[in-house]
């Protein structure tokens, strides 16, 4: 069974072919803003790469957000498209879900602007704090490891190996049952804001 797996939703453009559990090929580097002009192209390294074409996608992953609103809705283009032509089946995961992979106690920040951070916290394959948008001096960090914009707490930003990333939160994938309805995950301010 081979995957394509697409994350298009924030910093970073990532791409991986997952078969059989093994990555066998894959794309990460920073892209911010970009996504949209390098995603075809690295796409067709990423086949080139692993001696495999698109007709032999089995299904394909995307996160849903939340993060940048077109970027968001790149992946989600493409997954549209490619789980109506092949078919194929069509998985999401939270992008917050996905940058905690399967570590241990772990908040996951994503800068929302305006003192604001999308937030979610994970133990493991466990969700400790559904995702969220917080005030910054709403967030406690203190029992947490960070990932992602750790320096809105003047901490060393820190990204996984999102590639593998996915492989990892594999467990996590929700299936789609119709495409027609697939939309990102935009998340709305508490109730209190």
């Amino acid at each position: 069974m081979l995957t394509l797996c697409i994350d298009t939703a924030y910093k970073y453009l990532v791409l991986a072919l997952i078969e059989d559990d093994h990555i066998i090929s894959s794309y990460c580097e920073p892209c911010l803003k970009r996504q949209s002009e390098e995603v075809f192209v690295r796409m067709e390294e990423l086949f080139r790469n692993s001696g495999k074409e698109r007709k032999d996608i089995d299904s394909i992953c995307i996160t849903k957000g939340p993060g940048s609103y077109t970027g968001v809705r790149i992946a989600m283009s493409i997954a549209k498209v490619i789980g109506e032509v092949l078919p194929c089946d069509v998985y999401t995961i939270s992008t917050l879900r996905l940058y905690a992979s399967n570590n241990e106690k772990t908040m996951v920040l994503m800068d929302a602007r305006a003192k604001r951070a999308y937030v979610g916290v994970y133990d493991k394959e466990e969700c400790l704090l559904e995702d969220t948008t917080m005030y910054l001096d709403e967030i406690d960090i203190k029992d947490y490891s960070l990932v992602g914009d750790a320096s809105l707490f003047d901490k060393e930003d820190s990204y996984p190996n999102l590639a593998e990333a996915f492989l990892m939160t594999k467990g996590s994938w929700e299936k789609v049952e119709n495409i027609a309805y697939l939309t990102p995950e935009y998340l709305k301010e508490s109730e209190k804001y």
